[in-house]
């Protein structure tokens, strides 16, 4: 349900990706091929200079999301050894890998996506769509207990109508959130994708209610140009 990103557990505190050389950033264009669209060739000119989609590969990471996980976590404190965390719209499994090294062998990593993924040592990837009516009680069952965090990357297709896209994008985090209120063990977590200008505030309040800290992160992993941005809610009430 995620654009694409996904062995885990590096720590972001080995530097931020830096593109180029001597500390120069060194563009590297891409020919516009007969038949690609203009929009194909700048995204591939992009992902071609992009530092992170480098470390991703570098280190292994499915996708270039994996930084922004790691980035946040790095901040925040979000994952712990042993933790029980699910990660709607899991594929690639960036944030999977990231998750699974941090969690450890005792640890519970349970997912859910649309689309089939590679396996993810450590975790456990249900194939399906998080809005069918039965994909919460799965998820409850895999997991075996209250969560103490739930990971939402998910962003509906955009159609390139901006304000259709934030509404869209919002009723995913939406529907994350009451399952997040569902699961959580006291003190928990909730870490969910929106757009910039795309929540509402009896949203927000209604976290707020749940929830002793809701704040909007942006990673230095997502595009400045990117109008994501990520709500985060700590300290569950139950």
């Amino acid at each position: 349900m995620r654009g694409p990103r996904g062995s885990g557990g590096r720590s972001a505190g080995r530097g931020r990706p830096r593109s180029g050389r001597g500390g120069r950033d060194l563009a590297e264009r891409v020919r516009t091929a007969k038949g690609r669209k203009l929009s194909s060739t700048l995204w591939l000119e992009r992902q071609l200079n992009d530092p992170y989609v480098a470390a991703a590969r570098r280190e292994g990471y499915r996708s270039r999301a994996a930084f922004k996980l790691l980035e946040l976590d790095q901040r925040y404190r979000l994952l712990q050894p042993g933790q029980r965390v699910v990660d709607l719209g899991a594929a690639p499994g960036g944030w999977l890998q990231v998750a699974a090294g941090k969690l450890g062998p005792g640890g519970r990593l349970v997912a859910i996506d649309l689309l089939p993924m590679d396996p993810v040592p450590g975790a456990e990837v249900l194939l399906g769509d998080f809005l069918a009516p039965e994909a919460p009680e799965r998820l409850k069952a895999a997991l075996g207990g209250p969560a103490d965090l739930v990971l939402s990357d998910m962003a509906a297709n955009t159609v390139g109508h901006a304000a259709t896209d934030k509404l869209r994008t919002l009723a995913l985090a939406e529907a994350a959130a009451a399952f997040a209120q569902e699961v959580l063990a006291p003190g928990g977590a909730f870490l969910c994708k929106v757009l910039q200008g795309g929540v509402e505030s009896s949203f927000l309040a209604q976290l707020k209610r749940r929830f002793a800290s809701v704040r909007h992160v942006k990673p230095p992993a997502s595009r400045a140009g990117s109008s994501e941005l990520y709500l985060l809610a700590q300290g569950f009430r139950g």
